[in-house]
């Protein structure tokens, strides 16, 4: 979002010597005061010329200032667009600012000087995200006299009942959405399910009545698994069986059907039962590619990465098909199939195909042969491959223990006219990673700065500079170099998440985290790991009760070891300490070595 400069700028007021010098706070203050001024003028239909003709060097009284916000009320019939833009922008800047709150009764006001369903549909989104449900109600009502309907609209209706606990309206609503949308109804609603509810609890009780009632498509397979696998990540065995028996009954002999009773089987911990079944069910793949990658997630779920190699390998092969076997062999530590597999493509290698030879030169690395690798990268004679081979042929130099080599390397991409820029950018970022690999701070942080040097402000290395001191615990470097992120990019919900956590993480400066996350929020408000950084400054704020049910939300919707420490650890500092134990489980079967969850492993003794 653009400063206010950008939308009104009225140049200096006066000089800096006429008057003795202000506070920061009352000199922002005071630009703030002339530049709203500015904007009534412009919305009082005021052209430039009249206002350079006044004489800029007092500043607006009260007296004026009340003044124009009268003339605005007076002509706001006649001009409703002009009479909706303070709220409008005021609502933008609060938005801007993390305060939700505050942007959705801004865009309310907005939306009823301009009488715009569009904003009334803004104003609804942002106090639904913000939990303002009396705002959000006003807005959904101004939205429906406006001549709001559709599924979006629907959506936003269930929701707000879920909020009132009016499950009865919500089901009423649901069922209605799902039957005027019969094909893609039943995917809005278990959105809302998912991020709209009150709570875990909630969202259960209505995926049985839903079920119960028989409203769902009663012929769409993936409608059914959908709610199946919900009622799963909800820990609602009895109602996951009851869909699984329905399911059965429904589509007899569907092989999909199978896959939730083994993921069903997996969550249970009845891991051999799961195994036995998914084997049946292998065969049935060869003709659909689907259904094959459904069964591959399967085994990887158990963490058996020998299948997953041999399930893809039954199906047609390409290169990328190729490549997943590979990384999956190499996390079984498969080394015989996977040299097999480097064997029977090295004899077909032949012709310089630059995407073979890149696959190759993979395969090698995941063999541990970096001087074959390093052939192989070489080797790649053009093409997009080429750009991606040069850096893992640097790579694979330092691998070999050859560094200067490998920085030689790096250094000759970094000043490579030809190159392409992300290229040249990574060759940066790379030397970086490198360097810390060398345990060379100095080095790793040379790097960067040339890197930013050469591509002033570049986000990409920026993030990775900030996660770098983040991860040496220099937090106000991290937080900088974050922060320089949303100075060119104020809109980057990644950098907003991201430093938001840092700060809910890492300090005490919990209110300022909570703002940054609330703007991440409002952009994405069901993306799973800002649902977790936002349970999780609820957290560090002391709002316990609503931190929990953000972070069982987010581990609902992404199944996630740093999500499943973070509730745990609420759970055991409120007591439950045999609850916080299966989620701390939970999270080393997902991630063992996240270091979030480790640091919380070593704070407990765990």
């Amino acid at each position: 979002m653009s400063s206010h400069d950008s939308i009104c700028s009225i140049g200096p007021i006066g000089s800096a010597e006429d008057k003795p010098q202000p506070s920061r706070a009352h000199a922002r203050a005071g630009r703030r005061a002339r530049r709203a001024a500015a904007l009534l003028l412009a919305v009082c239909g005021w052209g430039a010329g009249a206002a350079s003709a006044a004489a800029p060097a007092a500043e607006p009284s009260a007296a004026a200032l009340a003044a124009a916000r009268a003339t605005i009320q007076a002509q706001a019939a006649k001009d409703p667009v002009g009479a909706s833009l303070e709220p409008l922008l005021a609502g933008e800047f609060a938005l801007q600012a993390g305060k939700l709150n505050e942007a959705a009764g801004s865009y309310l006001q907005a939306a009823r000087a301009a009488s715009d369903p569009v904003l009334a549909e803004r104003a609804t989104t942002i106090a639904l995200v913000a939990r303002q449900d009396a705002v959000a109600a006003d807005a959904l009502a101004l939205w429906r006299k406006l001549g709001g309907q559709g599924s979006v609209y629907a959506a936003a209706e269930a929701t707000l009942s879920l909020r009132r606990g009016d499950e009865r309206a919500a089901l009423r609503q649901l069922n209605a959405l799902m039957a005027s949308e019969p094909d893609t109804g039943w995917r809005q609603a278990l959105g809302v399910l998912t991020a709209g509810s009150k709570d875990p609890k909630q969202t259960a009780r209505m995926v049985e009545k839903i079920v119960a009632g028989g409203r769902l498509p009663p012929r769409n397979l993936m409608a059914w698994v959908a709610f199946g696998g919900l009622s799963q990540r909800l820990d609602q065995p009895k109602l996951t069986d009851r869909i699984v028996e329905e399911v059965v009954k429904r589509f007899p002999g569907e092989p999909r059907v199978a896959l939730l009773r083994v993921s069903q089987m997996r969550d249970e911990g009845k891991s051999e039962d799961a195994a036995k079944l998914l084997a049946t069910l292998v065969p049935l793949a060869d003709g659909d590619n689907n259904l094959r990658a459904l069964i591959a997630e399967q085994y990887e779920g158990l963490n058996d990465f020998q299948n997953v190699a041999a399930v893809l390998a039954r199906g047609p092969q390409d290169d990328q098909t190729y490549a997943l076997r590979a990384s999956y062999l190499a996390r079984a530590d498969d080394k015989p199939t996977l040299t097999a597999l480097y064997d029977e493509l090295s004899a077909s290698a032949t012709k310089p195909d630059p995407a073979r030879r890149l696959l190759l030169g993979q395969l090698a690395e995941y063999l541990e042969r970096y001087d074959e690798a390093l052939g192989w990268y070489r080797g790649v004679p053009g093409g997009p491959q080429r750009e991606l081979a040069r850096l893992r042929a640097a790579n694979m130099l330092h691998k070999l223990q050859r560094a200067d080599e490998a920085y030689g390397a790096l250094r000759a991409i970094q000043s490579d006219a030809s190159a392409e820029d992300d290229t040249r950018r990574d060759a940066y970022i790379l030397e970086a990673n490198l360097r810390a690999e060398d345990n060379n701070a100095r080095g790793e942080n040379e790097a960067f700065a040339r890197g930013l040097a050469a591509f002033p402000d570049e986000p990409e290395i920026l993030y990775a500079r900030a996660l770098s001191w983040e991860r040496r615990d220099d937090v106000a470097r991290a937080e900088a170099d974050f922060r320089r992120i949303l100075v060119a990019e104020p809109d980057s919900v990644a950098a907003l998440n991201a430093l938001g956590y840092t700060l809910a993480d890492r300090t005490n400066r919990y209110q300022e985290a909570l703002e940054l996350i609330e703007r991440a929020r409002a952009a994405e408000p069901d993306n799973a790991a800002i649902v977790d950084s936002y349970g999780w400054v609820l957290y560090r704020l002391g709002r316990v009760k609503e931190a929990e049910v953000e972070l069982r939300r987010a581990l609902t919707m992404q199944k996630d070891a740093e999500i499943a420490a973070h509730l745990a650890e609420l759970l055991w500092e409120t007591g439950r300490r045999d609850e916080a134990r299966k989620y701390f489980e939970q999270g080393r079967k997902i991630d063992a070595e996240n270091r979030s969850l480790q640091r919380a492993l070593k704070k407990y003794g765990l």
